[in-house]
């Protein structure tokens, strides 16, 4: 099966696996299986606990699901870099590993065809990853990727440790700075409106303000995508030049984590368009790079194509 990201929309059922109400759940377990793969953010999850440890934790940061088998090479392979960087992003991240062999009901719910195959959570609802065995760098660019949607989704929590530290010392986490106080919390709260005025409060004093810049950014992207229409990429499609319909639709595409479409879209629609049409489309080019992170090879990438487009 490829190894590069899927989509099977409706595919993803997690309702079977939802504990009735009052139902006890089961405590999870550090994961230790498949090859060893173990550390702080680690945890072992079933059928009895994956509401409990899965859907509940997704609510307050992203859990990347592990679908394995210890019968699969692959698996341990892949297992033992997930494991990695769980410990390296500390918390950005709980990694939930799931035995197929000895769980087929989660198998099924999630239509798994082969293993390994990896799925986030995020809130509860599903974000299919990549399938089969994939080396350290792509997996931190998928994982990279899904921090960015998760962090435009409101979702900036932190994992808990959950088991035995991995081998060697934990990263040094960063105390938070108390200057995004503020924006963060609005985030926190589902308040965009308090968290767009914050981070523009701090560009005022801090025009160069990288961070606010990128916190401003995500805000106002999720903002743009609360009601979109439903026709927008229809006319996206059947008008190149329809400026808001390209704008927005780029916009739902870097939401749903599709990030080289939305910046081919919007460079695209700059060679179709002239004046302050394209100077619009430019910009809003410029503030998804900030969403993304200029130092992603995807921004690189299209900075170079904007700057040949323009020129």
């Amino acid at each position: 099966m490829s190894q590069s990201n899927f989509s099977r929309p409706g595919a993803v059922d997690l309702s079977s696996l939802r504990k009735p109400a009052g139902a006890p759940s089961a405590p999870g377990a550090p994961a230790g299986g498949g090859g060893g793969a173990a550390g702080a953010y680690v945890l072992e999850v079933g059928e009895a606990n994956f509401q409990a440890d899965v859907i509940e934790r997704s609510l307050q940061a992203p859990v990347v699901v592990e679908l394995y088998s210890p019968r699969s090479q692959g698996s341990s392979a892949l297992g033992a870099v997930l494991a990695q960087l769980s410990t390296e992003y500390a918390g950005k991240f709980l990694l939930a590993r799931i035995d197929v062999d000895a769980n087929p009901q989660v198998a099924q719910a999630f239509g798994v065809q082969a293993v390994p195959t990896v799925i986030a959570i995020l809130r509860g609802q599903p974000v299919p990853l990549f399938q089969g065995v994939l080396g350290e760098p792509e997996v931190r660019q998928y994982l990279d990727q899904l921090l960015t949607v998760a962090v435009a989704n409101g979702i900036t929590g932190r994992a808990e440790p959950v088991g035995p530290a991995a081998e060697g010392p934990a990263p040094e986490e960063d105390a938070p700075n108390p200057r995004y106080e503020k924006a963060e919390n609005a985030v926190g709260a589902g308040d965009l409106d308090g968290a767009i005025a914050a981070y523009e409060e701090l560009l005022k004093e801090t025009p160069n303000d990288a961070e606010a810049k990128s916190g401003l950014a995500r805000v106002q992207l999720v903002k743009r995508t609360q009601d979109v229409p439903a026709d927008v990429r229809t006319r996206a499609a059947d008008n190149p030049t329809d400026v808001e319909a390209q704008l927005l639709v780029a916009d739902v595409d870097l939401m749903g984590g599709h990030v080289d479409d939305a910046f081919a879209r919007l460079i695209s629609t700059v060679q179709a368009t002239a004046g302050d049409e394209r100077n619009a489309v430019r910009l809003h080019l410029l503030e998804l790079f900030e969403v993304v992170g200029a130092d992603d090879e995807r921004v690189v990438k299209a900075r170079r194509r904007l700057m040949a487009a323009l020129f």
